[in-house]
């Protein structure tokens, strides 16, 4: 079965997809809910960086979460996206067996801390407040109602893709 958003991999396209779906099994995962994460944060383009926050990559990597990796965004932006996947994977790593859904595996690349919470449960942390994260995420605050909670954040997870790929995504 080809995976989606394949056709948008310019680069090592066999390499990659197989990489993909080692990483996936690895985890635990649908290799489709890791497609639609990176298709979703960078359109699967390892030079992509968001010039805001400096997000560099794949899954667009904070520069702290880079670091934490052993690396910056500044050498990920430099790797291909073959190498970039072993740092995707090593970011997944800790939350295997807890990603059971494309949201989930989601939350963990947008705000790990939210996995598991019900709900309304509400994007925040001692570091960054509700309202913060909220304005620094339009796009996902789409109510403007000053946060995002897990089911806003569900929404905009699933928003913008066809219904045929939504339901490959809604499969467990």
């Amino acid at each position: 079965m080809d995976l989606i958003f394949a056709h948008l991999v310019t680069t090592n396209r066999d390499a990659f997809l197989s990489k993909v779906r080692d990483i996936s099994g690895k985890l635990g995962v649908d290799p489709n809910w890791l497609m639609a994460v990176m298709y979703k944060e960078s359109r699967l383009n390892p030079k992509a960086v968001n010039p805001t926050g400096g997000a560099t990559g794949l899954i667009q990597f904070m520069p702290r979460t880079a670091e934490s990796l052993g690396t910056t965004t500044a050498a990920l932006l430099n790797m291909s996206n073959l190498e970039q996947l072993d740092y995707v994977h090593a970011f997944y790593r800790p939350y295997r067996g807890r990603m059971n859904s494309y949201v989930a595996m989601y939350q963990a690349t947008f705000f790990p801390i939210s996995l598991g919470k019900p709900d309304d449960w509400v994007f925040q942390s001692a570091q960054h407040s509700a309202q913060l994260i909220a304005q620094q995420n339009p796009i996902i605050n789409r109510n403007e109602n000053g946060v995002i909670t897990v089911a806003s954040f569900a929404l905009y997870a699933l928003k913008g893709f066809p219904a045929d790929i939504v339901e490959i995504l809604k499969k467990k």
